[in-house]
């Protein structure tokens, strides 16, 4: 049975969208069948979302989950900006009751926003965390890759009905559904909150508990598969800002560290294309000429080679 578009950003804990192309990419490469057009038809219907949330980078996130996850990390990005930014609390909050009324009317461009602000750049950018926006069709789609078209959340996506509470206990139970077994930290990490946010959830939640190799606490939901380590793991595809890279941020072993500076560097802070052989980063990929080209970082194990040119010439069709 086909997966729904929301059901499986939920169970992939939501993916980053910071350029528009690498979220339908990093959809195609978990989805069979997965087309263009039913990611840009699921914004148009506000089935899915796009919005700032987890660490303040944009993310693709089902309706549903949308107020979860910001009400869950709000109280907590909210002090970390005006900390970090040594901004003026007041003049943010100024701003968010000078714009709402704009907003009110539909949604508006990122042009149109700093016209009517006029502000610094920290109160500016603060407005975003201070006043529940989202990222709205036509921008951010593969069409128009610039998401730059913001909509009141409440209008958007409809009233906010949860609490902080209930918030981080969705966000845990997104993240272990995506990437447990993992440490409390890992979870805090991922979410942009605290530790202790995390584990005085945890202690409300039915949960397995394991041990790592260093003996520290690992915790997952229960009943969720656990394959052993001899599955196979095909060969995948992956955009940047593929969060799968990070998570959060070494344990997974899914980037072995002898290539880490290969895909993540000071003029790449955003990663490169990569791709996945037996479950690990071999190599990167860019798309030119119509076509896929794989780059390895090293020598294949046999028969790999043509299952990657299987799986590029997929994706060069994706992107036709």
């Amino acid at each position: 049975m086909k997966t729904p578009l929301p059901r499986a950003l939920e169970r992939i804990a939501g993916i980053q969208a910071q350029y528009a192309p690498s979220m339908y990419i990093g959809l195609w490469s978990r989805l069979q069948n997965f087309e263009r057009d039913q990611l840009t038809r699921a914004l148009q219907r506000k089935s899915v979302v796009q919005g700032t949330l987890m660490r303040t980078t944009i993310h693709l996130v089902s309706k549903d989950d949308y107020w979860p996850f910001i009400v869950g990390i709000r109280r907590r990005r909210r002090e970390q900006w005006v900390r970090g930014h040594k901004a003026d609390r007041g003049k943010i909050e100024a701003a968010c009751r000078k714009l709402k009324p704009h907003l009110a009317k539909g949604p508006l461009s990122q042009a149109e926003l700093d016209e009517i602000l006029s502000a610094d750049a920290a109160t500016r950018n603060g407005v975003g965390l201070f006043l529940d926006l989202v990222r709205v069709p036509p921008s951010g789609t593969w069409e128009r890759r610039r998401a730059d078209i913001y909509a009141l959340a409440e209008k958007w996506v409809g009233p906010e009905k949860v609490t902080e509470e209930d918030g981080i206990e969705v966000l845990i139970r997104r993240y272990l559904s995506g990437f447990g077994p993992a440490l409390a930290e890992e979870i805090a990490n991922w979410a942009g909150v605290s530790n202790p946010d995390i584990t005085g959830a945890l202690d409300r939640i039915e949960l397995r508990r394991f041990q790592d190799e260093q003996g520290k606490e690992l915790v997952d939901l229960p009943r969720l598969p656990l394959p052993g380590a001899e599955t196979p793991a095909p060969v995948r595809l992956l955009p940047v800002w593929d969060s799968t890279l990070l998570v959060h941020a070494r344990r997974t072993q899914i980037l072995p560290e002898r290539y880490r500076a290969r895909v993540f560097g000071t003029k790449t802070p955003h990663s490169v294309n990569t791709f996945l052989v037996d479950g690990q980063v071999a190599g990167t990929w860019r798309f030119e000429k119509g076509r896929v080209r794989i780059k390895p970082f090293g020598r294949l194990p046999k028969g790999v080679r043509a299952e990657l040119d299987e799986e590029a010439g997929r994706l060069a069709a994706f992107h036709a």
